[in-house]
């Protein structure tokens, strides 16, 4: 007789990383995969309208590129970027009030990788952060992986109130400040300058890192540009300025920096040695020779112009769409507007049944670091154009009365 030995009980892998299990995934993506559907009118994603990137000149910068020296395009390249593309970008900052050498830029695969970098130089498991409420909410995702523990700001429409922040800085002793002061995601709000000063004040009286993240700013359609918090006296040891093409060129380039002093740059610069290595070769002289032969500037005020017609017809529409009671933003650039419905509107329980409309928003929800608005949505108003926009309005505003 034959015994058949039992078979061998699997022993359990090892878990997940606490900070995997208790950070969640992005809101933003699952609605947009949830309502990929293309008879959707999508309010809900960040994204920059396709039909207005510049393919041709685009396409020929890659083409030179290629053609004159394939064999560095297409190499490994330093950490800190490609020479050329550092070079110009220290210009345009140069150029825009805040001396800046190529040595004081790391180009990064995205500026949310800057974000990635900085929490990984500066942040121990349960250092504190600050940030705005509501807030860029991959910023707190980034932050949350690190470990930090992150408190929200006390503000207004006009961005993070500097006594609050002075008096949160003597309680919690923070490492960092984290801010959106230009068209903020998720309000679109701008902090004006007397407001930039205060917090550069404070910043520099209580010894805080602050980190100034504008991937918006080029996208003014009026008013002044207001001056960048890295700019004023005092600050330029203290502020790490992220930028971004990926709202001014074209966001599948994946190509951001951030300018910081050089201690935390080359902190930085490690981290991203054990990330990426560096950014991609060919897509960084893609862009330097794009700057070179092309009018980037002058294709920024062409798009936004035409971001600025798309705004207005969303602010045009949005008394029929919204229940009586609500409020909203007016901003003067960027990509989204932040709306407020009366009780007892709560905007993530609706979205569901919103989206059997055949439109999508996002919750203001998840934005908060703090305790949440839940009357509060996102809207993104620069993908549709103004027809799109009004019948997607016309949507929300039937699915809101169904409810």
């Amino acid at each position: 007789m034959t015994v058949v030995p039992p078979a061998p009980v699997p022993v359990p892998l090892p878990p997940l990383a606490a900070r995997a299990r208790t950070v969640g995934g992005s809101p933003v993506r699952d609605i947009l995969a949830v309502t990929a559907r293309p008879e959707v009118i999508n309010f809900a994603g960040g994204l920059p309208a396709p039909e207005l990137f510049d393919a041709e000149g685009i396409a020929e910068a890659f083409r030179a590129v290629l053609a004159e020296d394939a064999g560095r395009a297409l190499q490994y390249s330093t950490t800190e970027g490609e020479p050329a593309l550092r070079a110009a970008l220290a210009g345009r900052m140069s150029a825009r009030g805040l001396p800046t050498d190529a040595d004081d830029v790391l180009v990064t695969t995205g500026s949310q990788q800057a974000l990635s970098l900085l929490a990984a130089a500066l942040l121990e498991p349960g250092d504190t952060v600050l940030v705005e409420d509501p807030c860029y909410l991959a910023a707190l995702q980034a932050f949350g992986l690190a470990g930090a523990r992150i408190v929200p700001v006390p503000g207004d429409e006009q961005g993070v109130d500097p006594v609050a922040l002075e008096e949160l800085v003597l309680r919690e002793r923070p490492k960092l400040l984290y801010t959106v002061p230009t068209f903020q995601n998720p309000t679109g709000r701008t902090m004006p300058a007397a407001r930039r000063a205060a917090i550069a004040d404070v910043a520099e009286r209580c010894g805080l890192w602050i980190v100034e993240d504008d991937p918006y700013g080029e996208l003014r359609f009026e008013g002044e540009r207001e001056p960048w918090i890295a700019s004023y006296e005092g600050a330029a040891e203290r502020v790490v300025l992220l930028g971004s093409f990926s709202k001014v060129m074209a966001p599948g380039l994946r190509l951001g920096w951030l300018r910081a002093p050089a201690g935390l740059r080359r902190a930085c610069a490690v981290a991203k040695q054990a990330a990426d290595l560096h950014t991609p070769t060919v897509n960084q002289l893609a862009a330097a020779r794009y700057l070179a032969d092309r009018d980037l500037d002058a294709h920024v005020a062409r798009v936004a112009g035409v971001y600025r017609e798309r705004r207005d017809a969303m602010l045009a529409g949005l008394p029929e769409a919204l229940p009586a009671g609500s409020a909203w933003s007016r901003p003067e650039g960027g990509m989204f507007l932040w709306a407020r419905l009366p009780e007892p509107y709560d905007t993530t329980a609706l979205l569901p049944r919103v989206v059997r409309h055949d439109v999508a928003y996002v919750p203001g929800a998840p934005f908060y670091a703090g305790t949440p608005d839940p009357s509060t949505l996102r809207l993104c108003f620069v993908t549709q154009t103004p027809e799109e926009i009004g019948e997607g309005l016309r949507r929300l505003g039937e699915g809101l009365r169904a409810v």
